[in-house]
Parts: structure tokens; C-alpha cells; sequence
């Protein structure tokens, strides 16, 4: 605690941004002034009312009609998390923040984690693999577009225009030139990251017009699942100040590119550190083998998790590589399941499948889940997809309605998960399903109004 007052003190730090990530990955919390942070928790305790976790997207609460805890609303005990802490980039443009953020894990008022709580999902899940001497590593790429100001959600969003004064409308994958039509965005995108100690890697033009694409180091989950919505934050920060949106959207422009979460996961050995995903001779390991038969056998039950809304189905089809299955092989990005070329060091798998709307804890908690239940059941991974995987028939759902379901009827996921965030999340998915369901949509007007 000494550490974090010389902090807070040499920073010049006055209030402090008390963040609690909700079940879609919105950042909820309170502002307290900076004091209140070192104060004992039984002086100055940190309260939060369980409904922010039972926000929809939409804004509506989710609150099951007998479910008589929704109407009490009882407070949650927030404890923050100091390793997170850090400076709030962003808030004063040109000058240093006296803000800072720091996430926070909830809890009931008996001690007991909050279960509707993605960040404690996640370290559950993680505490899986603690309890065999297991240490899970992650590495998160994560797509986005710039683009025009949408102040109206009636209007497909318009195309960036970068320091040409061009708006940028064709594909570009890779290309430099047009990656630097967006120089001065990117450079107060990784100044903000400095100065928040995000570690970011990485950044490349992507396929779509104005879709860029930015590689987060690897680490530990939970650090990594805070850092990518910090990331998010700053980048529409970012974007705003030079005259532009962000989205983070699985597929925001009908006749672009999707955008992607892909999420590389390996797991090592905690006290020798070694990888565990192969062997001392570079050949896959029977523990890689069952990882990825958990995720061939599971993802398709848990997709809510890396497919949360009813526009990340609209991602999960062929092309733009673009995953659409569970296979498996080496180098090919046909495949939900890509294995790169590596040495054992860097042995690992590449979960394709989850959008870049998806939560990252749910997302992460989700990928590891599903590889723990392959080896906890010896499950073996199916033959190696052939160069062109799409032309293996899918097994994932199609629509939300359908993955509900799956993730519904899918008991040993349910046990992991918790069935009390389960029903939660289930809760809260179908409220927001119904509601997109309540909408009548142009197309609906455009080709059945006067036809039908």
C-alpha cells in the first residue's frame, strides 16, 4: 500500500477511476478521490449495486421477474485490484492526467466473489490450470475500423479520411502507405499506450478501408483481458480527437472485411516454465493434442462467449479469413483452430473464433475452458484440416437464438462457467435478442413492404 501513495503522490494523482468490466465488456464503475483508495476497506469501502451486471447492451436491466434479488439490488463490495493501476491517458489531451484507472474485483458483502463477474470467470478459469501446476499464456490481436463521425445510427458508417484529406474506400491489406493516411492517430494511439504501460506489439493495416489491426505481447489473461479495454478506450478517445469514430463491431460495413479477436494460447509448466504444448524434441505434446480437442468438441456449445451479439454471426462466414469451424492445421487461417510454425518455445494455438465485440474475459475464459475439458476428459483432436477448410461442413450455430441454446443444454461448460453467470448471461443475451427481434429492419421495408 506504501507503494501505491508514492505513486499516487508522484503522479499527482486526485481521483481515480474504479472500473468493473460488465457481462458485455462495458466498463462501469465510480470516479472516488484518490485518498479513498488507501483507505481501509471497512473506513471507506467501495460500493457498486449488483444491477451492473444485469445492464443489457441496450441499456435495459435484465432482472428476472422472480428473481427477487433484481429487485433488492444489493450493494457489491468493490475491491480494487492495485497491479492494474495506472494513468488515465486521455483525459487531458496535451497534458498529465491526475486521473488514474484501477479495475476492480466484486464481492458479495459475506467475502464471496460476485459469479456474475466476467473478471472473476476468468480467474477461475485460470485457477483451474494454478491447482495441476499449470500456468496459462495468452496473446490477444485485435482488429478495428476508423471511421467517418456516425452520429446516426440510421446511416452505414462513412469511410475514413486520412492526411491526404482522401477518404480511404478501397481494400488495403498490409499496405504502408495507407497505414500512414492514419500516422497521427496511430502515434497518439501508442503514445496513450506508453503512458498507460499497455504492452502493446505490433500494428498493420488490415483488408478492409480503414480496418487496422493492433498485437498485444503475451501475458498473463487477466492482465491482458484489462489491457484490451483500455486499448478500446483510447483508441475512440484517439479517434475522436483527430476528427474520427472507432468500432470495434464484429462486421460494422456490410461489404467489408469482419474484425476479429483471434486469441494465441499456450500453457506452461509454473516452476520450470517450460511450454507444455510440446515436447523436448519440437513434436506436438498429447496435452496440445487434447487441448484442441476440448476446443473442437466445446467451442461450438460456448460460441455466446467469442459470438455474443446477433451482428457477430454475420462475421463467422467464409472468406476475408474469416473462420467458420473447428478444424485444425498448421499455418492456415481457413481454420478456427490455426496452429503457427514454431519451436517448442513458442508452441501454440490460435482461436479464430471470437469477433472483436466479444468480451475478453468471457472470450479467454471461454478458449481455456474448453481446452482444460479436453484434457480433463482425454480428448483427441481430429485429423489435420485440409488447405481449404471451407470446404468442411460446420458445426457452429448460425444465429444467436441457436448458440443460446447450445451454451443452454452444454452441462460441463455450465459447470465451469458457474450456473449462477450462466443464467445471468443467458438472461441477459436473450433480453438483447428480443429486443433486436422487436426491430423492423430496412431490408424488411425495402423488398416485402409492397411485394408481399
Amino acid at each position: 500500500m506504501t507503494d501505491t501513495a508514492n505513486w499516487l503522490e508522484q503522479q499527482a494523482i486526485s481521483e481515480v477511476e474504479c472500473l468493473v468490466p460488465d457481462m458485455n465488456g462495458v466498463l462501469r464503475g465510480k470516479i472516488v478521490p484518490a485518498p479513498k483508495l488507501l483507505a481501509a476497506p471497512d473506513d471507506a469501502a467501495i460500493m457498486l449495486p449488483n444491477s451492473a451486471f444485469m445492464v443489457a447492451v441496450t441499456g435495459h436491466y435484465t432482472g428476472a421477474i422472480d428473481d427477487e434479488s433484481a429487485y433488492q439490488d444489493a450493494d457489491m463490495r468493490l475491491q480494487p485490484d492495485l497491479a492494474s493501476l495506472c494513468l488515465a491517458a486521455g483525459t487531458r489531451p496535451g497534458q498529465t492526467p491526475t486521473r488514474a484507472y484501477v479495475f476492480c474485483d466484486a464481492f458479495a458483502q459475506d467475502g464471496t466473489p460476485w459469479p456474475s463477474s466476467p473478471r472473476q470467470v476468468l480467474k477461475s478459469v485460470i485457477a483451474l490450470y494454478e491447482t495441476r501446476g499449470w500456468r496459462p499464456v495468452m496473446a490477444p490481436e485485435l482488429e478495428f475500423y476508423l471511421t467517418a463521425p456516425n452520429p446516426d445510427p440510421n446511416v452505414p458508417p462513412g469511410a475514413p479520411v486520412g492526411v491526404s484529406g482522401r477518404a480511404e474506400t478501397s481494400a488495403a491489406p498490409y499496405d504502408m502507405e495507407a497505414l500512414g493516411e492514419f500516422q497521427p492517430v496511430i502515434d497518439a494511439i501508442y503514445q496513450r499506450a506508453e503512458m498507460m504501460a499497455l504492452p502493446l506489439d505490433t500494428m498493420i493495416h488490415e483488408t478492409g478501408a480503414g480496418q487496422l489491426e493492433i498485437n498485444f505481447k503475451h501475458g498473463d489473461p487477466l492482465r491482458l483481458a484489462d489491457q484490451v479495454l483500455l486499448f478500446k478506450r483510447l483508441v475512440r478517445q484517439a479517434a475522436r480527437e483527430h476528427g474520427l469514430a472507432a468500432t470495434f463491431m464484429a462486421k460494422p460495413i456490410a461489404e467489408q472485411a469482419s474484425s476479429s479477436m483471434h486469441l494465441h494460447m499456450s500453457v506452461v509448466d509454473a516452476a520450470s516454465g517450460l511450454n507444455l504444448f510440446a515436447d523436448a524434441d519440437d513434436r506436438d505434446s498429447a496435452l496440445f493434442s487434447q487441448f484442441i480437442g476440448g476446443l473442437q468438441a466445446y467451442v461450438p456449445q460456448a460460441m455466446p462467449l467469442f459470438a455474443p451479439n446477433v451482428n457477430s454471426f454475420r462475421r463467422l462466414k467464409p472468406g476475408f479469413s474469416a473462420p467458420n469451424n473447428v478444424e485444425w492445421a498448421r499455418d492456415n487461417r481457413t481454420c478456427g483452430l490455426r496452429v503457427p510454425g514454431s519451436k517448442r518455445i513458442g508452441r501454440r494455438v490460435e482461436n479464430r473464433l471470437p469477433g472483436a465485440d466479444a468480451n475478453p474475459y468471457l472470450a479467454m475464459a471461454g478458449s481455456l475452458l474448453c481446452g482444460y475439458l479436453g484434457i480433463e476428459e482425454g480428448l483427441e483432436r481430429r485429423a489435420e484440416a485440409p488447405a481449404n477448410a471451407y470446404t468442411i461442413k460446420p458445426d457452429l450455430p448460425r444465429t444467436l437464438e441457436d448458440a443460446l441454446a447450445r451454451l443452454d443444454g452444454c452441462e460441463p461448460v455450465r459447470r465451469l462457467l458457474g450456473k449462477a453467470f450462466t443464467d445471468a448471461y443467458l438472461r441477459l443475451k436473450q433480453v438483447e435478442l428480443d429486443n433486436f427481434q422487436g426491430v423492423i429492419t430496412t431490408w424488411e421495408r425495402d423488398h416485402l413492404f409492397g411485394r408481399v
